[in-house]
């Protein structure tokens, strides 16, 4: 994202809508005397486009760019309206893990393992994304991740988590890494990203989907609690989707 500097004003109108906070420095003009201008740092830019898409600005000076390789990953991952060729899906991550009811992602004995980094005023680096990869793969749990995902994609060896190199240097507003494993080794899960924690410069949350028994337990529930996991549990019915749910117990009406 950048302010043209021939059109903005430095109203500063612009800066409550940055999710990064604070990223922007005044510039005066060389050719206009008595005009400043704004400079956003591009370093700390995701690329996310809210500051334009709010149209706040009074002289249309924001604008974003087409931006190349790999530059451009950083929109992808922050900017919503923005669809990845590679996945066709927009946004940070799939629609699997929020519509199990009727793709049947997650099946009774497995657990999805979601991994969102970063957070407005944070954001995340890909090499903090690629060192909480590679600790869940290199955890030996059978983790596999999510092939639409759009940090898969960017994957330069799925196997190990390992990421391109080219967009290590890279951030987005958050990213989030998918996958699935059996249940008895969400355990394991747990005590990976908890070392990972410790080697990464941003934050990040987990989050556990599994399907609910029959019974209505939640099979998590116990593991979370014995490791003494704060937890929050929340539901995701998916109706009129034009699909059928899924069967998950075939022999149960």
């Amino acid at each position: 994202m950048k302010a043209d500097p021939d059109k903005c004003i430095a109203c500063k109108r612009c800066f409550p809508y940055c999710p990064m906070g604070r990223i922007q420095s005044f510039r005066r003009h060389e050719r206009i005397p008595g005009r400043f201008y704004i400079q956003i740092d591009q370093e700390a830019c995701t690329d996310c486009g809210l500051c334009l898409r709010a149209a706040i600005c009074p002289v249309n000076a924001l604008y974003q760019q087409q931006e190349q390789w790999p530059r451009e990953v950083r929109g992808i991952l922050s900017n919503p309206l923005i669809e990845f060729k590679g996945s066709q899906v927009p946004g940070r991550g799939t629609e699997e893990m929020k519509t199990n009811d009727v793709k049947g992602t997650f099946m009774p004995g497995e657990v999805g393992v979601g991994v969102e980094l970063g957070r407005p005023g944070i954001g995340a680096y890909f090499r903090d994304v690629e060192i909480v990869a590679m600790a869940l793969m290199g955890a030996n749990i059978g983790y596999v991740m999510a092939e639409e995902n759009p940090v898969t994609h960017f994957m330069e060896n799925k196997n190990i988590g390992k990421l391109r190199d080219d967009v290590l240097g890279e951030k987005a507003t958050s990213a989030i890494i998918e996958g699935k494993c059996k249940l008895e080794k969400l355990p394991e899960a747990i005590k990976a990203l908890e070392e990972a924690a410790k080697r990464v410069d941003t934050v990040f949350t987990v989050e556990v989907i599994t399907k609910v028994t029959p019974e209505g337990e939640v099979p998590t529930k116990a593991i979370l609690e014995k490791l003494g996991i704060f937890y929050s549990i929340n539901t995701k019915n998916n109706l009129g989707l034009g699909e059928p749910s899924f069967k998950f117990y075939p022999d149960r009406n």
